[in-house]
């Protein structure tokens, strides 16, 4: 195994609890509602997740999951654009 500083150890750990928190989140949300839903809170754990890992994926030079995760961070960016879009025109509705 490749010898890797800690604090890149730690920083991989951490966008990864980020990253899984966000499947507790939407399990719990969907639980209370009593039907499948995903929260606003879910989009930014996968963004604050995916940020992280990113950075962890580049530290580590790794081209695979550097586009795994790049990828992904442009679908919860539009993910959060399409949910402020949608609460703006709620409010000028009102």
């Amino acid at each position: 195994m490749q010898d890797i500083p800690t604090s890149w150890l730690v920083l991989g750990f951490v966008g990864q609890a980020l990253f899984s928190m966000r499947f507790l989140i939407q399990w719990i949300y969907s639980e209370k509602n009593k039907r499948s839903m995903i929260p606003t809170a879910f989009w930014y754990f996968s963004l604050g997740g995916g940020l992280t890992l990113l950075s962890y994926a580049i530290l580590r030079e790794d081209p695979v999951f550097i586009v795994g995760q790049g990828t992904g961070l442009l679908i919860y960016m539009r993910n959060l654009m399409l949910i402020r879009k949608e609460a703006e025109a709620k409010e000028v509705e009102s």
